[in-house]
C-alpha cells in the first residue's frame, strides 16, 4: 500500500504464542518525550495539533482532535471514489479483477517495474515504497530459512510481481512455481530469473522458477509453503475470507500472507488519499483487520505462528506467518 501515513516505523517483530523476538529492525523508536513527525504529500493543512501516535498490539494508532476530524470530514465528504472505480471497471469491462489486470499490463506495470527495480529513475514516494517492500521479501526470507534449508522445497509464490521473492527463493534451491495475473509482470518475472539464476555457488544449474500467468483463484496444486505478498489489498473482505481458504488449501505445511493493516489511521488517511487520484490510486485498495484474517484462517484450519509489522513513510504491510492448527 502507498500513501502516506506518519512517520512511525516500529521495529518488526515476530513472535509465538509464548515469546517475541524482533527482526531486521526498520528504524529505532521514537523517544516517548519527542512526539513522532508527520509526512504528508496531500494538500490539505495538518489535522492538527493534537495529532498523537500510540502503539497496541503491535499496530498503529492515531487519536486525532475533534475539530481537526470535523473539518476532515467535511472535505471527505466532497469526494465520490466509488463512482471513479465504477467508470474505471466500465472502460475495461467487469470489476475489480478486470481493473487489477488491465491497470498492471499497462500504465501500472511501468510505474511498479520502477519501484521493484534498482534504476534510479524513482522519485522519494517511489524509493520509499521499494525500501519497504524489500523489507517484507527480507523478512519472509527470514522466515523461511531460519528452520533450515531450502533446497528441494516447494513453494508457491501467488503474485509474484517481478520476481522479487520468486528469484531469491530459487537462489537458495527452492522448487518455485510462481504466478501473477498481469502477463507483463510474469514476462519481467522470467527476463530476471534468466539473468540471475545462471548457475550456484558450486558451479551447478539453478532451478528456474516456473512462471505462469493465472490470477489467484485458477492457481492449484500442492506445496509445502504457499506465499502471497501485497496482493489481498485487491480483494475486499468477504472475497479475501474465499482466497485466504484457497491459499490455505494448496498449502501443507506454511501459508505467509502479507496486507495492509486497517487501522483508524491507515483508513483516515487512506481515504484523505482518494481525494487525489493519480496513478497509483488507479486501483481499489482494500485494508484488512488482523482480526479478519486471523478468523479467516481459523476457519480454514490454520493458526498464527508469527507476525510482524513493516512500515516506512509510504508503505506499510501486516505479515503473518500460519500453520495448519
Amino acid at each position: 500500500m502507498a500513501f502516506s501515513p506518519a512517520s512511525v516505523s516500529p521495529p518488526i517483530a515476530f513472535r509465538n504464542p509464548t515469546r517475541s523476538f524482533p527482526i531486521s529492525p526498520i528504524q529505532p523508536k521514537c523517544a516517548k518525550s519527542r512526539p513522532p513527525k508527520t509526512h504528508t504529500r496531500f494538500a490539505l493543512p495538518p489535522l492538527g495539533a493534537d495529532l498523537t501516535v500510540a502503539p497496541f498490539d503491535s499496530t498503529t494508532l492515531a487519536v486525532v482532535g475533534g475539530g481537526s476530524v470535523a473539518a476532515l470530514a467535511a472535505i471527505l465528504s466532497l469526494a465520490d471514489p466509488e463512482k471513479r472505480r465504477q467508470l474505471q471497471a466500465e472502460e475495461v469491462g467487469g470489476g475489480d479483477k478486470e481493473v487489477v489486470r488491465e491497470y498492471f499490463n499497462n500504465s501500472g506495470f511501468q510505474r511498479w517495474k520502477k519501484i521493484y527495480g534498482e534504476t534510479d529513475d524513482v522519485n522519494r514516494v517511489q524509493m520509499d515504497i521499494r525500501i519497504g517492500h524489500s523489507k517484507t521479501v527480507e523478512n519472509v526470507m527470514k522466515m523461511l530459512t531460519e528452520e533450515g534449508s531450502l533446497k528441494g522445497l516447494t513453494i508457491c509464490d501467488a503474485g509474484c510481481g517481478t520476481g522479487a521473492l520468486s528469484i531469491p527463493l530459487a537462489k537458495e534451491g527452492a522448487v518455485v512455481s510462481a504466478s501473477d495475473i498481469s502477463a507483463a509482470m510474469v514476462a519481467e518475472a522470467q527476463m530476471k530469473a534468466r539473468e540471475q539464476l545462471v548457475v550456484d555457488g558450486n558451479g551447478g544449474e539453478v532451478s528456474m522458477p516456473n512462471f505462469e500467468v493465472s490470477d489467484l483463484e485458477s492457481l492449484k496444486g500442492k506445496y509445502d509453503t504457499v506465499v502471497c505478498l501485497d496482493v489481498l489489498i485487491h480483494y475486499p473482505q468477504n472475497k479475501a475470507d474465499a482466497m485466504i481458504a484457497h491459499l490455505a488449501s494448496l498449502a501443507e505445511n506454511r501459508l505467509i500472507l502479507s496486507f495492509a493493516p486497517k487501522t483508524f489511521y491507515y483508513s483516515l488517511l487512506k481515504r484523505v488519499g482518494e481525494l487525489f487520484p493519480g496513478p497509483s490510486k488507479a486501483t481499489r485498495a482494500y485494508l484488512h483487520a488482523e482480526e479478519d484474517v486471523e478468523r479467516a484462517l481459523k476457519k480454514a484450519g490454520w493458526k498464527i505462528r508469527k507476525r510482524g509489522l513493516i512500515t516506512t513513510q509510504f508503505y506499510f504491510a501486516r505479515l503473518v506467518e500460519a500453520v495448519p492448527a
